[in-house]
């Protein structure tokens, strides 16, 4: 029973907070860019997933000469979960691992943008895997959510 009101709560949660196009979700933050990389960052290591990098676009930009409103990419996974993927669809490997662009947009507004794992399915054309990618849409849903979220 606790399963399904939390389904539907982040079913709710989602459908009011997050915008889509071109197989993105993205999801606003109540935090700044930097808070809410390091809130996903550590929600992500307290689920067991590896935080491979942390890219600072902006201040890659900055050392070009040039400017960027505040752009942090983490990326992120676990073998556990991107290997029967990549089983059931080699080219799936070319978006994994995970990746989440948190982002402040024209209006000083947080992001928090990620693949959308069945549009990953649709692209790559992936049979046998729905169980995984239903996995993966609820996990990071709730990963984003919780890092967005102003609690």
């Amino acid at each position: 029973m606790h399963q399904i009101i939390t389904g539907i709560l982040l079913a709710f949660l989602v459908a009011t907070s997050v915008t889509a196009g071109e197989g993105i979700l993205s999801v606003k933050s109540a935090h700044s860019v930097s808070d809410t990389a390091d809130r996903l960052e550590a929600i992500l290591g307290a689920k067991g997933m590896s935080v491979f990098a942390r890219v600072d676009h902006a201040a890659g930009a900055q050392k070009a000469g040039k400017s960027l409103p505040p752009t942090q990419l983490l990326i992120f996974g676990n073998p556990k979960v991107g290997t029967p993927l990549m089983l059931c669809s080699p080219s799936i490997a070319i978006d994994l691992p995970q990746k989440a662009l948190i982002w402040q947009d024209a209006d000083g507004v947080t992001w928090i943008s990620y693949n959308d794992p069945q549009f990953l399915k649709l692209r790559h054309n992936t049979q046998g895997c729905d169980a995984v990618l239903q996995k993966v849409s609820m996990a990071l849903g709730n990963f984003t959510s919780k890092a967005g979220s102003a609690e």
